[in-house]
Parts: C-alpha cells; structure tokens; sequence
C-alpha cells in the first residue's frame, strides 16, 4: 500500500513542479527568459535546459539504461543556446513528456529494484527522490528569477503575502496569470 502511495505522490511532485515553472515562465517576457542577472548567473533559459538535459537523461530508459546517458552534454547545458522560446519550450516538454510517461510506467514492485547513474547503484526510490529534490532546487530559481524580473507585474504562483487568512477561510481568489509578453 505504501508503495502505490508514493508512486501516486512522487508523480504528483514531478507534476507540481513543472506547473510551478511553467507558470513562472508565462509571466517571463521573451528578452526577460534570456536574462543572466549577472556575469556568473544562469538566465531562466539555461536553468531549463539543465534541467531538461538532466530530466531527459536521468528517465530515459529509465528502469533499463544508466540515468547518465553518453549523448547528454552537462557542460553545455549551462551555455546560452541561440534558441527560440519555442524551441527551448519543446526541449523542456520533450524531456518533461519522457519523465512523466517513465512514472506513469512504474508499478510498486519497480520500487524494489536498482537502476545506475553513472554507473553508481541507486534504488530506485532514492533516484526518484534524488531527481525530485534535484528539480525543486532549480524550478526555484526559475521562479525567483521570473518574479525578480517581472517586478511589480509578477502574480504570486501560491498564497500572497498576506493572504494567508483569506485563503485559510476560503475567500483566497488567486489572480489569473497573463500570458507572456
């Protein structure tokens, strides 16, 4: 029975996290998605494609092949590609569509056995939590660069400061986030 649960919960926490991104990212401009706040920063675009690159290897094959595969380029990941939003958004669900369909596969026994990554022996429940905490790091700092450039036009992707009471009697509405600009 536990099993089913945190299979049914780490789906949910993959799932959560790429909505908390991809909303941050509705309320990035196109120029903004580009921006390194700094020298030594990664734009919101770089952050999606470490992540993608590290999703897409980590789960393809995921029962089956080591989580590091020989095609993937860490060091690139981290270099500003001249891509579109499209093409950098079609990257990002690719690797999201791979991981989702990989947890929607796994069955309670799964959870039992072992997979590699670069040739380490993780259980599988370790790597999945290791991938989950791995994401959460980084759709952070894609939330906190969005809202950082957004400024006073960023709506809050969870309870407002200082609505916690509405929301804990009901009244919260949350505002409807714009569409890209």
């Amino acid at each position: 029975m536990i099993d089913a649960t945190y299979l049914t919960d780490i789906r949910r926490t993959f799932r959560n996290y790429r909505g908390l991104a991809e909303r941050a990212l509705a309320q990035t401009s196109d120029g903004n998605l580009f921006t390194a706040i700094d020298a030594d920063a990664n734009s919101i675009a770089v952050v999606m494609q470490h992540i993608a690159g590290n999703l897409r290897s980590r789960f393809q094959e995921f029962l089956t092949a080591d989580g590091e595969k020989p095609d993937r380029d860490r060091d690139l990941e981290f270099e500003p590609q001249p891509l579109s939003r499209d093409e950098l958004v079609a990257r990002w669900s690719a690797a999201w569509e791979i991981v989702l369909g990989e947890l929607d596969r796994l069955s309670p026994a799964d959870l039992e056995r072992t997979i590699h990554i670069r040739n380490e022996p993780f259980a599988v429940v370790e790597a999945l939590n290791r991938s989950a905490a791995h994401t959460a790091y980084h759709v952070g700092q894609i939330v906190f660069l969005a809202k950082h450039l957004a400024g006073p036009n960023w709506t809050s992707l969870s309870i407002p400061k200082g609505q916690s009471k509405a929301h804990s009697q009901g009244s919260f509405k949350q505002s409807f986030i714009p569409s890209r600009s």
